[in-house]
């Protein structure tokens, strides 16, 4: 089965969406969606009848690390490293204006 697209369906579809296509955007999207159907149909002449349904695409998942409690800089070191500090955090110039 072939779907065709044509100028019409694309001026249709520009009005459905309150597009205003100029003429050679028309005749662009024409073109491009017509590739694009012909390209699905293509896909849906392969024979997937061995191919497992998924629902990602990537076969290998990433590695996360182990949620582990580890060792973190104490406050006053953390704050020693900082430009300024004050009440225990730092201190950073004020950007909204009171």
């Amino acid at each position: 089965m072939t779907t065709r697209i044509d100028r019409a369906q694309v001026e249709h579809i520009a009005q459905l969406a309150s597009l205003v296509l100029a003429d050679d955007e028309t005749e662009r999207l024409t073109r491009e969606l017509a590739e694009m159907v012909r390209y699905v149909e293509e896909l849906n002449e392969l024979d997937t009848s061995n191919v497992e349904p998924t629902a990602y695409v990537q076969l290998e998942r990433s590695e996360l690390r182990g949620d582990a409690v580890e060792a973190s800089l104490q406050r006053d070191e953390t704050l020693a490293q900082a430009p300024q500090s004050a009440h225990g955090g730092f201190a950073v110039p004020t950007f909204v204006e009171n």
